[in-house]
């Protein structure tokens, strides 16, 4: 069923207790882009989101290109800077935060995974996996990290460079380190987009096992039983996807049109997915 939404879009706690607290709570989120040397040529990304995850949910953000939807990551994220609005992760008002607070929470709390696997090139995949803990201040340890490499099936490229592996296999080493990690959030841009049909399936089901496992998300294809060891707590998940098939995968989608949110429907349905984009085309600029 596709609700259209006429208020703040809240995701229901599928998973977890009926007063279980936002983990992702934004209000009247707004970024505007100033264009240098033209006068009324402002444009508005977002116009005055308002959106509650709770913790352990997977949420899938979908729309059509420019609608918004990599921007309300961002800004959620802290790799952008609203113009208006507030963003509170957790507990933490994380848009009121100073730049070096901002990214100590980031370390202690977020976990990325991007159409571009953003590895560092020099260092070997284990370094790559091991690359958060080192930035928190906390070391990971060779057994967490290890294991993980494991999980999604580079153990024996554990000392590659990002060079010398495939795309896909970046990308595996890129959800490994989300794994080793094991984030309260977990941010996910386009994670797909570049990945060939099996590839973006593991891929998919990973992110739907931080978030709980794959019995949480409608339709879930286990992941391989020799990756299938316990992430300790359910992560809170918000993917960007242009891919009706890769939203299917979530628990819940969210629909933007011209910087709002203007539907939401459960996952497991690709076909209704793709229809509520097409309908959304015009909603966010009608209101």
């Amino acid at each position: 069923m596709i609700r259209r939404q006429d208020r703040p879009a809240t995701v229901s706690a599928d998973n977890q207790g009926p007063q279980a607290p936002p983990a992702i709570e934004v209000a009247g989120l707004t970024r505007v882009f100033r264009v240098q040397g033209r006068r009324n040529a402002d444009v508005t990304a977002l116009n005055g989101v308002d959106l509650a995850l709770p913790a352990g949910s997977f949420t899938a953000l979908v729309g059509a290109s420019g609608c918004g939807k990599s921007t309300l990551l961002q800004c959620i994220a802290g790799l952008d800077i609203p113009t208006a609005g507030t963003v509170q992760l957790l507990g933490t008002r994380t848009s009121s935060l100073r730049p070096r607070p901002a990214a100590r929470f980031r370390a202690r709390h977020v976990g990325f995974v991007f159409q571009d696997d953003n590895l560092v090139t020099s260092l070997s995949a284990r370094d790559n996996v091991a690359l958060p803990g080192r930035l928190r201040r906390r070391p990971l340890s060779r057994s967490a990290v290890d294991d993980a490499l494991e999980r999604v099936g580079l153990s024996d490229q554990a000392r590659h460079l990002p060079h010398q592996m495939s795309g896909g296999e970046r990308q595996r080493v890129a959800i490994a380190r989300v794994l080793a990690s094991r984030p309260d959030i977990v941010f996910a841009d386009e994670p797909t987009a570049a990945l060939d049909v099996a590839a973006a399936a593991t891929v998919l089901d990973w992110l739907a096992e931080l978030a709980g496992g794959p019995g949480a998300v409608p339709g879930a294809v286990p992941a391989p039983a020799e990756f299938s060891s316990p992430v300790h707590q359910p992560a809170t998940v918000l993917m960007v996807t242009h891919d009706a098939a890769a939203a299917a995968r979530a628990q819940h989608v969210l629909v933007m049109d011209a910087g709002r949110l203007v539907a939401s429907l459960p996952g497991g349905d690709p076909a209704a997915i793709s229809a509520a984009v097409l309908s959304a085309r015009g909603a966010g600029g009608s209101r």
